[in-house]
C-alpha cells in the first residue's frame, strides 16, 4: 500500500513556508495615481499591498479568492469491509486516495452603503490515485475535472426601511448555532460547496441582546436547477449518472431566536420545517425521501466561573416520512410486518448533544472537553419511524470519515443517526499558531438493526451489519493545524475506528488527510 500523503505534505508545507515567510520581510513598490504623497519608490508590506489590490481606493468593490489542496486517503471507511463478497459495490474499491484542488474567487459590489451584491465562483477538479467511488467517475482513476458553479449569488440589504435588520436574498452560506441541524445545503458534494438557495431576514434587537432569524429555503437536488453550471454536471432529467447536490428536492422554513442577555446562559430556540420530495426518475429517486419534518428544539450555552464552558442542545421531531431505503420485502425478519411498507410512516424522534469544557488558561492554552451525543434510531419492531433526521446537518461535525462516508451503506452521505457518542477531547497550542487536538469516542447504536441499510443490502453492504450488537466501535482522531499567516494555513488530519459488534466483520477503518489552504 503506497500512500502519497506524506510526500505531498512535505512539499506543500515547504512551499508554504518559503512563500509565506518572505512577505514579512519583503517589500513591494507601487505607485498610487493622484496621490501627492506617493512616489515611485513607495514601499508597503505585502498585507498593505493585498488590501489595496482587493479593495481599490475610490471603488465600491472588493474581491478575494482561495485555493485549497487536499490529499485524502481512506480504507474500509465506505465499504465497511475489504471483502467484495460482503460489499459488492464498494468492496473492490475499499481503498481510496484522491487529490482535491478547490479554487474559489469572489467579489462584492456596494451600489449603496446599505446594499451589496456578492458572487462567488467555485470549482474542484480531483485527481484519483486509486479507483474512484464517486458518482460519474466510479471505478475510474485519473483526473475528474467536474464543473464550475456559482455557489454564492446574493443581494444583501442592511437596515431595510430603517429597521434594525438585514435581508439576504439568493444563493448564500447559512450556519446556525454550531451547525448541528443547519449548515450544509449540498451534502452529496462534500465541501466542494455548501450553499442554500434562500431568503433570510435577520433582526438584531441590541437592547434585548437578541437576534431573530427567519429563513425560507428552496433547494434543488440538481446543481443546475436554478443556475447553469460551467461545464456539464450530468444532471439533466433521466440521466442515470447525474451529480446531485443533495438527495432530494427540499423546501424549508426556519425561525431561530438567540438571546445573550446572560453570559453564563445564552439561550437559542428554534423551529424548523423541512419538506422533502423524491426525484421522479430512477435510479435518482432511490436516493431521496418524501417527507414533512417538524423540529422543535433549543440550546443553552455559556461560560461558568471563568474556566468552565458548556453547551447543551436538544430537539424533538415529528411529522411523516416515506423512505425508499426501508426494507420492502419479506426477506428481513428483523422488521415487524407493520414496519414493512413503501408508504408514509409517522415520524417521532429526538436527539441531543452536550459538551463540557475546562479551560486551563495556561501558557499552552490547554482545554479538556467531554462530549455526549444521542440521535435516536428507527425501532424495527414498530410501524412508526423513530430515526432522528439531522436535516441540513449532513456535514463532518465531529468526523471527516465516520459520520460522512461510513453512513453511506447505513443511511446516506452524512445522514448521521442511530448513534450514541461519548468521549473526551484535548486541545493545546504548544507554540503560537500551532494547534493540536486528540479525541476519543466510544460509539454505540441506539438500535442494533440499521433499518435503511437492509433494503440496500444486495448492492451496498450485504451482511456487513451483525443486526444483533449495538457497539459501533472505538474512534480515535488526531489533528495538527498550523497557520503560517493570514494567507496560508495547513493541517494534518487522521482518524481511526476499530469496529465493534454492530458490524459483522469488525475490521479497522482509517482516514488520513493533508491540506494546504492559500487565501488572498
Amino acid at each position: 500500500m503506497r500512500i502519497k500523503t506524506l510526500p505531498l505534505t512535505a512539499v506543500s508545507l515547504a512551499f508554504a513556508f518559503i512563500a509565506t515567510t518572505a512577505p514579512a520581510q519583503t517589500t513591494v513598490t507601487a505607485k498610487v495615481a493622484n496621490a501627492s504623497s506617493a512616489t515611485p519608490s513607495a514601499i508597503w508590506k505585502f498585507d498593505e499591498f493585498a488590501k489595496l489590490v482587493k479593495s481599490p481606493p475610490g471603488y465600491q468593490f472588493n474581491w478575494g479568492g482561495d485555493l485549497r489542496v487536499r490529499n485524502e486517503y481512506f480504507n474500509n471507511a465506505l465499504s465497511l469491509t475489504s471483502d467484495p463478497h460482503f460489499s459488492p459495490l464498494f468492496g473492490p474499491v475499499h481503498e481510496q486516495e484522491v487529490l482535491r484542488f478547490r479554487s474559489r474567487v469572489w467579489a462584492t459590489l456596494f451600489p449603496t452603503n446599505d446594499i451589496s451584491l456578492t458572487v462567488r465562483l467555485t470549482a474542484e477538479p480531483r485527481e484519483f490515485l486509486k479507483q474512484s467511488t464517486y458518482d460519474t467517475f466510479f471505478d475510474s482513476s485519473g483526473m475528474q475535472w467536474r464543473y464550475g458553479i456559482f455557489d454564492n449569488l446574493y443581494l444583501r440589504w442592511k437596515s431595510p426601511f430603517g429597521t434594525p435588520s438585514t435581508l439576504t436574498f439568493g444563493r448564500q452560506d447559512i450556519f446556525l448555532g454550531d451547525g448541528w441541524l443547519v449548515a450544509q445545503g449540498s451534502p452529496e458534494v462534500g465541501s466542494f460547496y455548501y450553499y442554500f438557495d434562500a431568503a433570510r431576514l435577520t433582526c438584531n434587537l441590541e437592547q434585548q441582546h437578541t437576534t431573530i432569524d427567519a429563513i425560507g429555503i428552496v433547494q434543488f437536488a440538481r446543481p443546475d436547477a436554478w443556475l447553469p453550471t460551467l461545464g456539464p454536471s450530468g444532471s439533466v432529467p433521466g440521466d442515470p449518472n447525474a451529480m446531485l447536490s443533495t438527495s432530494q428536492n427540499e423546501k424549508g422554513a426556519i425561525l431561530w431566536v438567540a438571546n445573550k442577555s446572560i453570559p453564563a446562559a445564552n439561550v437559542d430556540g428554534f423551529f424548523i420545517y423541512k419538506h422533502d420530495t423524491q426525484l421522479d426518475n430512477p435510479p435518482l429517486s432511490l436516493y431521496g425521501d418524501n417527507g414533512d419534518i417538524y423540529t422543535i428544539g433549543g440550546c443553552l450555552s455559556g461560560l461558568l466561573e471563568d474556566h468552565w464552558k458548556y453547551t447543551a442542545e436538544g430537539a424533538y421531531q415529528f411529522g411523516r416520512k416515506q423512505d425508499p431505503n426501508l426494507n420492502q420485502g419479506d426477506d428481513n425478519p428483523l422488521l415487524a410486518p407493520s414496519a414493512q411498507t413503501t408508504g408514509y410512516r409517522d415520524l417521532e424522534a429526538f436527539g441531543l448533544q452536550d459538551k463540557l469544557t475546562y479551560l486551563c488558561k495556561d501558557e499552552w492554552n490547554d482545554q479538556l472537553s467531554l462530549s455526549f451525543e444521542y440521535l435516536s434510531g428507527d425501532n424495527p419492531h414498530t410501524k412508526n419511524d423513530e430515526m432522528f433526521d439531522v436535516l441540513w446537518g449532513r456535514w463532518p461535525q465531529w468526523s471527516e470519515m465516520y459520520n460522512i462516508y461510513s453512513y453511506v451503506p447505513e443511511t446516506r452521505v452524512g445522514q448521521t443517526a442511530n448513534l450514541i457518542r461519548f468521549g473526551p477531547t484535548w486541545t493545546v497550542t504548544p507554540v503560537k499558531k500551532l494547534d493540536f487536538s486528540l479525541s476519543y469516542y466510544a460509539l454505540w447504536a441506539d438500535q442494533d438493526a440499521p433499518t435503511r441499510a437492509i433494503g440496500e443490502a444486495p448492492v451496498f453492504a450485504q451482511d456487513s451489519f451483525s443486526n444483533s450488537g449495538d457497539f459501533r466501535g472505538h474512534y480515535l482522531q488526531a489533528i495538527l493545524k498550523y497557520k503560517f499567516n493570514d494567507y496560508v494555513s495547513a493541517h494534518l488530519w487522521s482518524e481511526f475506528l476499530w469496529e465493534g459488534d454492530f458490524y459483522a466483520h469488525e475490521q479497522m477503518m482509517d482516514f488520513l488527510r493533508a491540506e494546504v489552504m492559500f487565501t488572498f
